[in-house]
């Protein structure tokens, strides 16, 4: 079997630097020495490894993409960029016809769907690529369909950490929210507690000084109004290859996708497991 050709935008960024360097060392992909970056990069190149991957800065895109197309014939796009470039990216992915995986969180996600079923390609777009995360929020989603208002009367506290530069509210706990709303518990996106400060992570959560760089750890809070009852969900996250793995396997679940001619589809990690 061919490799499938894999584009990994959003280098220098952390989780882009860990999802391209696993693709390299896995026989299934062959990583592309580009990857699109952002306008405040000044740097031209990026090295992997052995490997010099060139960076794409927004005014050099669509002629280099194009030279790619000819070059490598067709290739999937990995996007770990930030929340301000999603929809901008989206439009451009769909304009020049590549299929993408997105793991960036944030923008306009009504947006983001309207864009791609709109277009030609299909997409697997998730605000978390881990799959046991997104396996446990499949388990609320039933639970929320199943048993509306079971947690009626109750309020709910969220809290979740990431390191210092992650921009906005986990992409994992707001959508948890809505499950939580299904269930009869009334909770705001901006009543979640962020946590960015290094010093407090450690001290106040005991996140350990080699993961301060890198992790997502999220609690859910559940008091009965009489404060008699408590239940707590969890899940803390230490690195990012977990992260890593979930894309690798979106990938491979897209590459089927196109090669069915599959367009205008705006696929979920859910989605990717059920086809696992």
């Amino acid at each position: 079997m061919n490799p499938i050709n894999v584009m990994v935008n959003g280098l220098p960024g952390n989780v882009s630097q860990t999802v391209a360097a696993q693709i390299l060392q896995d026989e299934r992909f062959e990583l592309m020495p580009y990857s699109l970056t952002g306008p405040e990069i000044q740097e031209a190149e990026y090295s992997l490894e052995s490997l010099s991957m060139k960076l794409l800065r927004p005014d050099q895109r669509k002629t280099q993409i194009e030279d790619l197309k000819n070059s490598y014939g067709n290739f999937l796009s990995v996007d770990y960029t930030h929340p301000a470039a999603v929809n901008p990216n989206a439009e451009f992915y769909c304009d020049c016809n590549l299929p993408f995986v997105m793991g960036t969180t944030g923008g306009d996600r009504q947006k983001l769907e309207q864009t791609v079923v709109s277009s030609s390609i299909p997409a697997v777009v998730a605000p978390n690529m881990a799959k046991q995360i997104v396996g446990f929020q499949a388990m609320m989603a039933y639970a929320a369909d199943t048993f509306p208002d079971l947690f009626k009367g109750y309020s709910l506290e969220i809290r979740e950490s990431h390191q210092k530069g992650k921009a906005d509210t986990s992409g994992t706990a707001k959508a948890m929210v809505g499950y939580f709303n299904k269930l009869g518990v009334s909770f705001s996106e901006d009543q979640i507690f962020k946590m960015r400060d290094p010093e407090d992570q450690k001290n106040q959560w005991g996140i350990p000084d080699r993961y301060l760089a890198g992790h997502a750890w999220h609690t859910y809070t559940l008091f009965s109004e009489d404060q008699t009852v408590r239940f707590q969900f969890s899940h803390n996250v230490n690195g990012r290859l977990v992260y890593a793995s979930g894309t690798m396997d979106a990938l491979l679940f897209l590459s089927a996708k196109v090669k069915t001619g599959v367009k205008g589809k705006m696929f979920t990690m859910i989605d990717v497991l059920k086809g696992i």
